[in-house]
């Protein structure tokens, strides 16, 4: 099955999105560091039935990152997926993110209710209560210095299990470490988590898309006895699933995660317009 690459415009610059697939749109959205190749364990099964667009944020893979590569930001974030659905005239689509791709996806969802018909939030950004154990993090994550030596050993530390796609996924963070633009988008990401608008615990109350969250247990950063419970509480009729996984359930357990999602996929394929 052939994958098709595409450049959209939005308001931030050309993001690329790498199509495959026939059927209802599923829009999977990675987390930061990263880029739409760390769906591959899962994307083959996804686009069997449907129409998977995986995107590429500004600042990874194929896309180019904002001027300046500091400016980036989870809010930007939100606006480039908005901007981008409202380009490619998605039918309702399923939106699937991790991490800053979670919070993406609600934000999107709180904004344009009509293109959105469910949400798969993955270890989930935007739930964490501010705190200053929190914002000190964000900060110091948010120094270019600090992001780019700790990139790979904060990557170990988050993926909990140990395969091929997550070794991949390991390599391509030391990839991004070494490149001084993509260093100035993470750190420029950072940063953002600690601004209010990242905070998405009253928000979140306006989604009215069907949601499944799923959360690995052993997440180090955005815990699912914390971060994970609060988005189910936040979320109306929100299920919250919680696997052997550490930030990535959909690289490091990959039939685990199917397994979650696809009754949540056909559910909301099911369910009247």
């Amino acid at each position: 099955m052939e994958t098709i690459a595409t450049s959209v415009p939005t308001r931030h610059g050309p993001v690329t999105c790498h199509a495959r697939g026939v059927g209802p749109p599923i829009v999977l959205l990675h987390a930061n560091p990263g880029d739409h190749r760390d769906w591959d364990a899962v994307l083959p099964d996804l686009a069997r039935d449907h129409r998977v667009i995986a995107v590429d944020w500004p600042g990874y893979g194929a896309s180019p990152p904002p001027e300046p590569p500091g400016s980036a930001s989870a809010m930007m974030y939100a606006e480039v997926l908005i901007d981008l659905i409202d380009a490619l005239d998605l039918a309702p689509a399923i939106l699937v993110g991790n991490s800053v791709g979670g919070y993406a996806a609600v934000r999107c969802a709180v904004e344009r209710p009509d293109r959105v018909a469910g949400l798969v939030l993955v270890d989930s950004g935007g739930f964490t209560a501010p705190s200053w154990t929190s914002r000190a993090f964000c900060w110091l994550l948010g120094h270019e210095r600090v992001t780019r030596a700790i990139a790979v050993p904060f990557a170990r530390r988050y993926l909990r299990r140990r395969n091929d796609d997550v070794a991949a996924i390991l390599a391509r963070t030391d990839e991004v470490a070494r490149d001084p633009a993509r260093v100035a988008v993470d750190a420029g990401l950072w940063r953002s988590f600690g601004d209010p608008r990242h905070d998405l615990r009253t928000a979140a109350a306006a989604v009215r898309a069907r949601s499944l969250l799923v959360w690995g247990r052993h997440d180090p950063v955005l815990r699912a006895d914390r971060d994970g419970q609060t988005a189910a509480r936040a979320i109306p009729g929100a299920e919250l699933v919680v696997l052997d996984t550490g930030h990535m359930p959909f690289a490091e357990d990959p039939g685990a995660f199917l397994a979650a999602v696809r009754p949540f996929l056909a559910g909301t394929a099911a369910a009247p317009a």
